[in-house]
């Protein structure tokens, strides 16, 4: 049952009336009779006689009975009511006091200065007109007579209760102008009472004919909402006007009070009418509650609408001070060295996060030299947001979300700078950076801080450890984000115990920060923007303030302070370059320079070298570098013997170095040129290439992919370098981890030995220079060295016309001709494989005799009708290829036409 339901007694039910023991009374009477019958005695007839008797007893007995029970229920029922009625006194009492808690009159505020929240008022916001009758909460179960419908009544019905309506558009007060202004005077002070000037403001010019002059609302245009003082004032929320009776209410106010007799108020809204007490105050009334409200106004009501950074008394040089804006006892300072020393800040988009940044950052520049304040800026918020503040000579780096490589590298370099400090804290003999002159204080401020982890969440931990060991060796954090909660973790929080926060969306977010659900709290819109809670350790509640804003003067005026001071060294070197060019000078110890590495981590960019004997595959797509890789190192390595690309040529050189070798090796696209062999001869090749890279020299060669057997061939070389590939499978099917795969890798920027590494480029002479020795060898063109020449080919007409053309001086037949017919030498003759098959032999004369030439489309009858069983020289199909066999001597490759 609910607390506030009162449970009616019942009406007392009427006792039923007793009924005659019929058969109680015959029972005596039959068995006097039976006994008279039996014994013959008239004392048995007196035996009889007692059922009447005790039939009158009995119905005697019952009306007394009922009689008590009558009387019992009636005083329960007379005590059921009694605590009925005095439930109902207690319960409209509790009710009637909660109810003038919940919306206090200018009688209660005045005398119980009501709770401020952090939420303006509105277009429901409740406004009391005075004491009226309203439903009450409580509920009566049972009863139906008519005394319990009449408690029923009473029990619904809440007298002396606050009558309020819903602010809407406004209220109207039709009555004669004293009483008008008194009741419209309650209804303001009554408004101001429960909401600071923040939430209130009260606009219009009648407020000094209303004795409302003196009010701290007055004049708060960017109030969170604005009430005006009679209709038509520009810029209001709602309005409380004056009419005299008779006259039309405004357009859009939704409450009209007809006020002759202040106590006897009628009413009207959009739900109806009714008849209400109202409240009315003097002017003196009036002005003497507009002083004290003066006198006690909260720290937002003392805010400037806008101040800038130039209006802010300057601060002094020690720790680093700064001062953010102006709050309620004069400017809000902080010093993140004492505060700090590091600095959470949070706020919305549009409330004035990056403002506050440019603000704090300014203050701080202004005071400190840059020889000993540097700033790092990262910007995660699109890329501009610090573009006023590169002009300072403390800002040493600018990392955006535009250049995501530099983010990685940038921010990674910060446990490379903590590592620097360490060590020059270690060198002077110190623990705090206040006792080493060389080392400059480092602020690193980052807007929107949650996107950079999102991008790049391993840098969490590296922020970490800056907030954990930054406060001895001078590296400061500022990190600004949208929301806190959830994005910044408890170790990195902990350590920075400045927090500042601009309005946030969620509750959680402004607890986390400030600890409080006030920056939550704040209105939305621009009048908001700039508004913001510091909390600092030694604060127990955070302070307001209004943010100051830096104009491009105040920007101009350090620079100006600053100019001729030398900036810092920036924490990490810059990315490198697209292209850098060979260095001068060519290294004497017999290996060359590959490129520049990239090591943020240890603030550094080292060359990277090829040892004397060192090996190297370079593996990469298209137009990645590969092939300038190798003109740039042929320019370095004067006896570098560098494998043509022609595969023939290809093969010589390879055949050659396969027995030995102590010159560097350069070979561009091996696997292409694998490729180029048929299953056989490449097989061959590689197992030569095999005996090549356990040589004791450079070897050097690039490729598209890494699959099959030239795999194991790399496998064999110590190091291995990516460029860019096509996809990501590319990039981990040869060797690489997933992290390092950059679709749009610069051309030449290789994954090597754990780090990027820039190879260098030829300069234009290098560059002519080992194209010239990457030209393939040309074979010289075949001339009959015996008298008998017996030549093998398909084309046997096509041959015979070049060879007439060729050689004048030889007799060019036919084998189909040559069959009995007496040739005298020198002669050639020319036959398809078939045709010399039949001719056995003549074809074995010719072989022990002779000089046989197979063509290189016929590279299976090579085998068959010579009898070589090892490869020949690779002589490619149908380019007047062919094989010379003299003697059983091995084959040699020669050109027939």
């Amino acid at each position: 049952m609910d607390a506030t339901t009162i449970v009616l007694p019942a009406v007392p039910a009427e006792p039923r009336r007793p009924s005659l023991p019929l058969m109680a009374a015959v029972v005596p009477v039959v068995a006097g009779v039976v006994l008279w019958l039996v014994t013959g005695s008239l004392f048995a007839l007196c035996f009889a006689a007692l059922g009447p008797l005790m039939l009158v007893a009995s119905f005697l007995d019952g009306l007394r009975t009922r009689g008590r029970d009558r009387r019992r229920a009636q005083q329960e029922a007379d005590a059921g009511w009694q605590r009925a009625e005095a439930e109902l006194e207690r319960l409209h009492v509790q009710e009637h006091a909660a109810a003038w808690r919940r919306e206090p009159g200018v009688a209660e505020c005045v005398a119980e200065p009501p709770l401020r929240g952090h939420e303006p008022p509105d277009r429901a916001t409740p406004v009391v007109l005075g004491r009226g009758t309203r439903t009450s909460r409580v509920q009566v179960r049972g009863g139906e007579d008519e005394l319990s419908r009449a408690f029923r009544v009473r029990a619904q019905t809440l007298h002396d209760a606050p009558a309020s309506v819903p602010l809407g558009g406004g209220i109207c007060v039709r009555a004669a102008e004293p009483v008008a202004r008194a009741v419209a005077r309650a209804l303001v002070i009554q408004l101001c009472l429960r909401f600071g000037p923040g939430q209130l403001g009260v606009i219009g010019d009648l407020a000094p004919a209303w004795a409302l002059d003196a009010l701290p609302h007055l004049g708060r245009r960017r109030a969170a909402f604005r009430l005006g003082l009679d209709a038509g004032v520009e810029g209001a929320d709602a309005v409380v006007c004056i009419r005299r009776p008779g006259e039309e209410a405004p357009e859009g106010v939704t409450t009209v009070l007809d006020c002759t007799v202040p106590d006897e108020t009628r009413v009207r809204t959009p739900d109806g009418e009714e008849s209400v007490a109202v409240e009315a105050l003097s002017a003196q009334q009036a002005r003497a509650i507009a002083a004290e409200l003066a006198g006690r106004t909260d720290a937002e009501e003392t805010f400037p609408d806008r101040i800038g950074l130039d209006e802010l008394a300057p601060v002094g040089p020690a720790g680093l001070t700064a001062a953010l804006g102006r709050g309620e006892r004069g400017d809000v300072v902080v010093d993140l060295v004492e505060d700090g020393p590091h600095a959470i800040v949070t706020g919305m988009t549009g409330t004035g996060k990056s403002e506050l940044l440019i603000t704090w950052i300014t203050g701080l520049a202004a005071a400190h030299p840059p020889e000993q304040l540097a700033f790092v800026l990262v910007d995660f918020k699109g890329g501009t947001a610090f573009d006023p503040l590169r002009r300072l000579p403390h800002v040493v780096a600018v990392v955006t979300d535009l250049d995501a490589e530099g983010a990685q590298r940038g921010v990674g370099s910060l446990s490379a700078e903590l590592r620097r400090r360490e060590a020059a804290l270690s060198r002077a003999g110190v623990r705090d950076v206040t006792d080493c002159p060389e080392l400059a204080r480092l602020v690193i401020v980052v807007d929107e801080f949650a996107a950079l982890l999102q991008e790049h969440p391993d840098l969490g931990q590296i922020f970490t450890d800056v907030a954990a060991r930054g406060r001895a060796l001078g590296m400061h954090l500022i990190l600004g984000t949208q929301r806190a909660s959830g994005v910044i973790r408890d170790a990195l929080a902990a350590n920075c115990p400045l927090r500042v926060s601009l309005r946030v969306a969620e509750a959680a977010d402004s607890r986390f920060v400030i600890g409080s659900d006030a920056a939550s709290d704040l209105p939305g819109g621009a009048d908001s923007r700039g508004l913001a809670f510091v909390r600092r350790p030694r604060d127990t509640a955070a302070l307001p303030a209004r943010i100051a804003l830096t104009a491009e003067a105040a920007l101009a005026g350090v620079d100006r302070r600053w100019a001729g001071h030398e900036s810092q060294r920036s924490p990490w070197l810059p990315p490198l370059p697209a292209r850098i060019p060979l260095p001068s000078g060519v290294r004497d110890d017999g290996g060359a320079v590959l490129g520049r590495a990239d090591e943020p981590e240890r603030q550094r960019q080292p060359w990277v070298a090829l040892g004397p004997s060192d090996g190297l595959a370079l593996i990469g797509g298209p137009g990645s570098g590969k092939s300038s890789a190798i003109e740039m190192l042929a320019a370095q390595l004067p006896d570098a013997i560098v494998i043509p690309a022609d595969p023939e040529a290809a093969w010589d050189v390879v055949a050659e170095l396969s027995a030995g070798t102590d010159r560097p090796v350069l070979c561009d696209d091996l696997d292409v040129l694998i490729g180029q062999y048929p299953p056989d001869y490449a097989q061959l090749f590689l197992s030569r290439w095999e005996l090549i890279v356990r040589a004791p020299t450079t070897i050097v060669v690039t490729l598209s992919r890494v699959s099959g057997p030239v795999g194991r061939l790399i496998d064999a070389l110590p190091r291995r370098g990516l460029l860019r590939l096509t996809s990501r499978v590319e990039h981990i099917a040869a060797g690489g981890e997933p992290a390092a795969f950059e679709r749009d890798r610069p051309v030449g920027r290789a994954w090597l030995d754990g780090r990027e590494v820039q190879l260098c480029v030829p300069g234009s002479s290098d560059r002519a220079m080992s194209s010239a020795r990457v030209s393939p060898a040309t074979d010289a063109v075949w001339a009959p060295s015996e008298h008998r020449v017996g030549i093998i080919t398909q084309a046997v007409r096509a041959t015979c016309a070049v060879l007439r053309t060729a050689h004048p001086g030889h007799r060019i037949v036919p084998l189909a001709e040559a069959l009995g017919a007496h040739l005298d030498a020198p002669v050639i003759i020319v036959g398809d494989p078939e045709d010399w098959r039949a001719q056995w032999t003549l074809l074995q004369g010719i072989r022990s005799s002779g000089e046989l030439v197979v063509a290189a489309e016929c590279a299976t009858e090579l085998r068959q009708l010579t009898g070589v069983r090892e490869l020949p020289p690779y002589a490619r199909a149908h380019a007047d290829r062919a094989w010379s066999v003299q003697g059983g001597r091995m084959p040699r490759r020669v050109v027939l036409g």
